[in-house]
């Protein structure tokens, strides 16, 4: 609060003080100017002031009964996302895998039994006898180890919706995340917690609702139960250190589910110690009747039926044959029911004809290696060439969906993580990966668009002469120049939170390092004039770029895509926080433009009766207003998908543009207007004045852009496509591999839901 407060009286005193240096009160003629600029920033001080005082003091702590109802509704929320992706995993088609989960044999990666509870022996098919198992340790605390393949994340989801359908009121409220989005080198476990509930479950940070810090008081008070999933998922470094930090962060008696491989987690115990007071649980292999059983409820009646009798038959005969092997494994198990699921006679192509019955065949699959690459070569292609025979106008080809796929696995593998996160793509092209390249590239594309701004202008304006128009060309070039090392040092500035002081230093650092490449465009564009109008040229270029920085944040792709979009509910708030900003804005721009008629700088306005003031503030507040009121979070009981946050993203990304191009093109406006700039024709017919706004205009929305996920998602979805590697409707080809049982949404991010799957996709070449 004291931050902010420190911002806006600094900003007042930038704004009056260089106001009083343009017009200096030597002239007694000029005090009524003077009168003006201390109303200006009178009325800039009540902008500022409502700006500090809305993120300070205006929100009110969340009370006991605002906690309670936001566990209700996140309760809601985390139980329609889960059973929702339940049906798509067909965890319940019939029912589930028979598994029998029980007490880890390594004494190694647990606690003392007194702080643990009694010994667990649970089935992931019995709901109440999860919760019961749950429910009896002494802390809530759980850790669910296996090999790969093992079902963890099925249990831990099947956990989640177990302890929600038996929840009361007041209950904690289990809420499942991935861990692979976690670095404990910079930040903690429960910051990390923090963030992900806010970007998972946005309503959770609708402060007209709960108050503030309701997310504190959800971890404080326990009422959550964090189900941490794949800690196996981090880098391997950082594995021993996300476990020390979940049990220093989290006080000890805090409920806690994590899922890990056993490997993993004993070599991360070793190095820093398990989890406190957490029982561990590890799977019994599948049993083969079991398996068969649920193999054959889940297969169609048919001739594979059949087949599975002859699979039964060979492993009652042969209990140590390949195939008994393969189907101990719940992974197994489930690519054998997604690959033998339809019916014989559906085949269209390969998938006619395919029984069960092959996998006995210890002359094509002699290892139970071998048996597992045939499953995972022939998951895509049948759950493709299935989806093809039911609509075959929308379905992928199978071919090449397998070939999109395998770039999203070695895309994902080759980033060292699980996360399909669209706001991340720009990564996977070396062109915008780095801070370097990123600004090369960016720096071409600004400036093609300045010499396009020009040339179409050059079509429809009527320019004095083809001499005057063609100077404004190396105009382009040489203004474009200002932009590598402001998205260079932008991008080395460290990502961490940043208080708002600390944001406005580094905004102000990044406009100064545009402001020292821009001498070239100045001297060109004034050149005769005297040093101090270059320098001042530059010091309005710097401080147009601050405000848009200090708006929209640096010009580099942001850690996390925006949260906001326009909600109906609060309206009656956002429409008198709207009536404030344009009033407040408007009344600013007219006193400036009262000053200088009272002045007696008429002949530097634009002729006729128009209200300059009035039009110009009102069109700058309302665009401040729209890019307030779209930064609103998100208030209804829904869950951030990858749709909807590029949505929201991409609203914010283009209503941030245009307000920002009004908010930049403003103060370059009143410097070229100003009566002791030297006049030449570059600078003085209607041509020259609308190719410099416009270009103004094109700083602002380019730096708007730049400084969020949507516009570099797009960048590099459309290269990718423009390859061939990556499909034009992404979002729709990932939404039907979702739909289809091989991606798992998690929030905004997508995953493939087998990471052996992904492991295997990702070293296969692609198709010819």
């Amino acid at each position: 609060m004291r931050g902010r407060w420190t911002v806006a009286w600094a900003l007042c005193a930038a704004v009056g003080g260089g106001l009083l240096w343009v017009w200096p009160l030597r002239d007694p003629a000029r005090i009524s100017a003077a009168a003006a600029v201390v109303s200006a920033v009178v009325a800039l001080f009540g902008v500022v002031s409502a700006w500090a005082w809305r993120a300070g003091g205006g929100r009110r702590r969340a009370g006991s009964a605002q906690v309670a109802d936001a566990a209700e509704v996140l309760a809601r929320t985390v139980r329609r996302q889960w059973e929702e992706e339940a049906i798509l995993r067909q965890l319940y088609g019939p029912e589930p895998l028979p598994l029998v989960w029980s007490d880890c044999a390594c004494p190694e990666v647990s606690d003392r039994r007194q702080l643990v509870g009694t010994a667990v022996v649970c089935r992931a098919d019995e709901p109440r006898a999860l919760t019961e198992a749950f429910g009896s340790l002494a802390r809530r605390r759980l850790v669910v180890l296996g090999t790969e393949g093992s079902g963890k994340t099925t249990f831990a989801v099947l956990l989640v919706l177990a302890l929600l359908r038996a929840r009361t009121a007041g209950d904690p409220v289990p809420v499942l995340f991935s861990l692979s989005s976690f670095d404990p080198e910079r930040e903690s476990a429960g910051n990390w917690l923090r963030r992900r509930i806010a970007a998972d479950y946005p309503a959770m940070i609708d402060t007209e609702t709960y108050g503030t810090g309701v997310i504190d008081d959800l971890l404080t008070e326990h009422r959550l139960v964090p189900v941490l999933d794949g800690l196996d998922e981090l880098p391997e470094r950082s594995r021993a250190a996300a476990l020390a930090s979940l049990d220093r962060t989290l006080p000890a008696d805090a409920p806690l589910v994590l899922t890990c491989r056993t490997d993993d987690y004993a070599e991360a115990a070793r190095k820093r110690g398990f989890l406190s007071g957490a029982a561990v649980l590890e799977p019994a292999p599948v049993r083969a009747e079991d398996a068969l059983a649920f193999l054959g409820r889940a297969t169609p009646p048919g001739s594979r039926q059949d087949g599975w009798s002859t699979v039964a038959e060979r492993l009652a005969r042969e209990p140590r044959c390949p195939a008994a092997e393969a189907l101990r494994s719940p992974l197994m198990v489930a690519l054998a029911r997604s690959v033998y699921a339809g019916t014989a006679d559906e085949g269209d192509g390969g998938d006619h004809g395919r029984d069960p019955a092959e996998l006995v065949d210890e002359e094509r699959f002699p290892t139970p290696a071998d048996i597992e690459c045939h499953l995972l070569d022939a998951l895509v292609p049948s759950l493709y060439r299935r989806a093809r025979q039911q609509n075959p106008t929308r379905a992928w080809d199978p071919r090449q969906a397998r070939d999109y796929l395998t770039r999203l696995a070695a895309g994902t593998h080759a980033q060292g993580g699980d996360d399909l996160a669209w706001w991340q793509l720009h990564q996977w092209i070396p062109a915008l990966a780095g801070p370097w390249r990123r600004a090369a590239t960016l720096t071409s594309l600004a400036c093609a668009e300045f010499l396009l701004v020009t040339v179409f202008l050059m079509a429809v304006l009527d320019a004095p002469s083809r001499t005057e128009a063609l100077r404004w060309f190396p105009q382009s070039a040489m203004e474009s120049l200002a932009l590598p090392p402001m998205l260079v040092l932008s991008g080395l500035i460290t990502r961490r939170d940043r208080t708002l002081p600390r944001t406005a230093a580094l905004a102000a650092a990044v406009a100064l390092a545009g402001g020292l490449a821009l001498p070239p465009s100045s001297w060109y564009y004034y050149r005769g004039a005297p040093a101090s109008v270059l320098l001042a040229s530059i010091g309005f270029f710097c401080f147009a770029v601050w405000l848009v920085l200090l708006g929209v944040g640096l010009p580099t792709p942001p850690r996390t895509p925006s949260l906001g979009r326009p909600a109906p509910r609060h309206w009656r708030g956002q429409l008198v926080r709207a009536l404030v900003l344009v009033t407040s804005v408007t009344a600013i721009s007219e006193t400036v433009f009262a000053g200088y008629t009272m002045a007696g700088y008429q002949s530097v306005l634009p002729p006729g009766s128009v209200p300059w003031g009035l039009l110009i503030g009102g069109v700058a507040g309302t665009g401040l207003a729209a890019l307030d009121w779209i930064r609103a979070p998100a208030t209804g009981e829904e869950v951030a998908t990858a749709a909807s946050s590029i949505r929201a993203d991409r609203l914010i990304s283009l209503i941030g543009a245009g307000a920002c191009a009004v908010v930049f093109v403003l103060p370059e406006a009143v410097f070229r207007a100003m009566p002791w700039v030297p006049s030449t024709p570059l600078r003085t017919t209607m041509f020259a004045a609308v190719v410099g706004l416009v270009h103004g205009a094109v700083w602002g929305s380019f730096l708007a852009l730049a400084a969020h996920s949507w516009p570099h998602y797009t960048l590099a979805r459309l290269l990718l496509a423009a390859r061939g590697e990556l499909p034009w409707r992404l979002q729709a080809f990932l939404s039907d591999a979702h739909r289809l049982g091989i991606l798992r949404q998690v929030g905004p991010v997508y995953q493939f839901r087998h990471a052996r799957l992904r492991d295997h996709l990702a070293t296969r070449p692609t198709s010819s």
